[in-house]
């Protein structure tokens, strides 16, 4: 019979007749729908078949006008399997129970272990680890993924310059690279020291070399500041690798135009949260059904990986966060436009410069108020070093 997991769903029995009119028995089944299969004879007046589960209780009826006697050797299929289940379901409990606390348990945080840091450090790191609620006992799909936390440690502890977080089954290790770590002493070769920029020279702090140029000295882009080669009159010149820092007074131009009222998005501290399980690229949601009532809003969506014992799981657990955005517009006063220009424009001239130099004036040259903008040029006076060196050829030399 065909579509026997149909049948298999709605349960099958196997039906023993013996009589003398078991051939008029078929026949009557036949033009009543009875569908029958697998027939096998025993003998002259026994045979056994299949029938459906729905159509048993008919069977006997037209059984009793032919004579023949009928009854039940097996039964199959999903209703018989359900009953069975059912009578053994303390088992079958017990069974899903223990599953489910393995499964638990494979997601929980059993260790943190910590590489590369001082004990000062490691100290640090695990109170920080604590505070953002990575802690041993902890549901794994209840704190952020590894990426959230390797930002919020690098971002909250200065004794770090990089640390990496990978969790392994239901262990996080990290890998800490601290701060401040000795620097090998650095090898110079012979080298003189050119200006790097255009300057007025302010202050010279020679440590090795020979100075070429004195203070307010007018400098040119990579002209020579200070000489490699030292050594008196008369005698053989020495190269050696000139040091030191050379400052001068830089002159730099910012143009900068800033609307008077600008508008953005800002959040409201409105939000909703919404779980789900994600199979491949298959989302079920578990939690937070429906459209977001918010009119303008941004979902930040994060993605835990499911772990039973050591195997990672083709399923995932999702986390969504909902956040209402709403539209602000800022008004700047006229003096306040001015000092955000002017901060805007520093900014922008210390992208261009070293981290030591020093902002020693601003002016504003130019002001004017056009099209809902103000529209500044400033004049900036910077202090920085200029020095850089340049190793000594013997074209140089000569």
């Amino acid at each position: 019979m065909k579509n026997q997991w149909i049948v298999f769903l709605f349960g099958r029995v196997t039906v023993k007749v013996t009589g003398k009119g078991i051939e008029r028995l078929l026949n009557t089944l036949m033009r009543n729908g009875i569908h029958i299969w697998n027939v096998k004879r025993h003998g002259t007046d026994t045979i056994t078949f299949k029938i459906k589960l729905q159509d048993a209780l008919s069977i006997r009826h037209l059984a009793r006008k032919t004579g023949c006697r009928i009854s039940f050797l097996g039964r199959s299929g999903a209703p018989f399997l359900i009953k069975r289940m059912l009578k053994n379901s303390g088992f079958l409990i017990g069974a899903a129970m223990f599953l489910l606390i393995v499964f638990l348990l494979s997601n929980v945080i059993w260790g943190i272990d910590i590489k590369g840091a001082k004990p000062a450090t490691e100290y640090q790191i695990r109170q920080e680890l604590d505070k953002i609620g990575v802690k041993i006992g902890k549901f794994q799909f209840f704190v952020d993924n590894a990426e959230g936390i390797q930002r919020q440690l690098t971002n909250n502890i200065g004794e770090i310059t990089w640390v990496g977080v990978e969790l392994k089954g239901t262990t996080y290790h990290l890998q800490v690279v601290e701060k401040n770590e000795p620097k090998q002493p650095e090898k110079l070769s012979p080298r003189n020291l050119v200006a790097k920029k255009k300057a007025v020279i302010v202050r010279m702090d020679i440590d090795d070399g020979q100075k070429m140029v004195d203070k307010n000295d007018y400098v040119a882009k990579g002209q020579l500041l200070v000489s490699g080669v030292i050594g008196q009159e008369g005698k053989e010149p020495q190269l050696v690798a000139a040091k030191g820092d050379v400052w001068g007074e830089i002159w730099y131009m910012g143009h900068v135009e800033l609307p008077i009222k600008s508008a953005f998005n800002v959040y409201n501290g409105k939000e909703k949260r919404k779980y789900s399980l994600l199979l491949g690229s298959f989302e079920i949601p578990v939690w937070g059904f429906g459209k977001p009532e918010f009119k303008d809003y941004k979902t930040e969506k994060t993605i835990h990986k499911l772990h039973f014992l050591k195997w990672e799981l083709p399923i995932s657990y999702v986390d969504k966060t909902i956040r209402e955005r709403e539209k602000y517009i800022r008004t700047y006063t006229e003096k306040e436009a001015e000092e955000k220009a002017i901060e805007m424009a520093r900014n922008d001239i210390k992208k261009k410069v070293d981290d030591d130099a020093i902002f020693k004036e601003e002016k504003i040259l130019h002001k004017k108020i056009k099209n809902g903008k103000v529209i500044l040029d400033i004049h900036f006076k910077v202090i920085e070093n200029i020095a850089v060196g340049q190793p000594i050829t013997k074209e140089i030399h000569e």
